[in-house]
């Protein structure tokens, strides 16, 4: 067994990984999962840059991740910044803070190496499942960018789209600073033509219809499963694999675009730091399953930071 810590930094949480990895019987075994939402990828669709507040919030989290990373003794560490570092022109700044807190430097992966580690992560463990045809759709749905890749056992084809739960609510649901509660229909529409733009974009290189399981991976897909079976807190292992029916990811989408902030910050298995763009990420989740036909998700815990912890082993 190899001890190794991974961290996923993208657009709107940092997580934190702690695993006994044995690559050869193939065993993951977890130690330390957490998240925390702080937003990095705050104004950056507007400004091109890393916000110093957002970035504070990160390196806050930096330095809480590297106290656990000590504690466990980590043998390996491996730091990967996603959509809103690719996107910044700071994104210096954001590499001298990681690399001063937790000794490494942040790898800023392109979005097809995202694909591939999210693909790794969610469909490891599938692949035994006789039931779950293939080949796999898996659809990750960040706050900046979503990935979606195609295969079987290993990756046929992978694409990164410019639309994410952050990105969509800044681009189409703010208006003079705060976000609309809730939404107008022309800002629903606008932001729909904009994920079905990135749908095109997507379909020209990655296969989407041959997919026969489609596999949803992030907060927002999490927390639509939450909502759907009406948990009253947030719990892993109740989400972990659970199926959400496309007219079901339907209804509450309609909700969620309907409701008002404070309807949505009181769902018991609500995220504080989700209650403003998980209306965007559900949008995004039924757009895809509306697009290819999926009649159900299959909802995974397991993601690119499981991918990370494999890559490092």
């Amino acid at each position: 067994m190899t001890r190794v810590a991974a961290v996923d930094c993208g657009t709107n949480s940092i997580r934190l990984l702690v695993a006994d990895c044995d690559p050869v019987t193939g065993e993951l075994a977890e130690l330390d999962r957490r998240m925390t939402i702080v937003r990095l990828g705050q104004g950056v669709d507007r400004t091109g840059r890393l916000a110093p507040e957002a970035l504070e919030r990160t390196f806050a989290a930096c330095r809480e991740y590297a106290a656990v990373i000590q504690e466990y003794g980590a043998e390996r560490v491996r730091f990967v910044a996603t959509s809103a570092s690719r996107d910044a022109e700071n994104r210096d700044d954001f590499v001298r803070g990681v690399v001063d807190i937790l000794g490494v430097e942040p790898e800023v992966i392109s979005g097809d190496q995202e694909a591939e580690f999210s693909f790794t992560g969610a469909t490891k463990e599938l692949t035994g499942h006789d039931r779950l045809e293939r080949p796999f759709l898996v659809v990750d749905i960040g706050g900046g960018s979503t990935e979606f890749v195609v295969g079987e056992e290993h990756v046929r084809a992978a694409r990164s789209v410019d639309v994410g739960c952050v990105r969509m609510t800044e681009r189409h649901l703010v208006v003079d600073g705060a976000v609309s509660d809730p939404p107008t229909e022309e800002q629903i529409a606008a932001m729909r033509a904009d994920i079905e733009a990135a749908l095109d974009l997507a379909e020209e290189t990655v296969p989407l219809r041959e997919a026969r399981t489609l596999v949803g991976l992030a907060g927002s897909v999490t927390t639509v499963s939450a909502i759907a079976q009406e948990l009253p807190e947030y719990d892993s292992a109740a989400i972990h694999h659970s199926r959400i029916s496309r007219d079901r990811v339907r209804e509450i989408t309609g909700w969620l675009l309907r409701s008002t902030h404070a309807e949505r910050a009181a769902v018991p298995s609500m995220h504080p730091g989700r209650v403003d763009v998980i209306a965007a990420g559900a949008l995004v989740l039924l757009a895809i399953m509306e697009r290819i036909g999926a009649e159900e998700v299959v909802v995974s815990e397991h993601d690119i930071l499981d991918g990370i912890a494999w890559s490092v082993a």
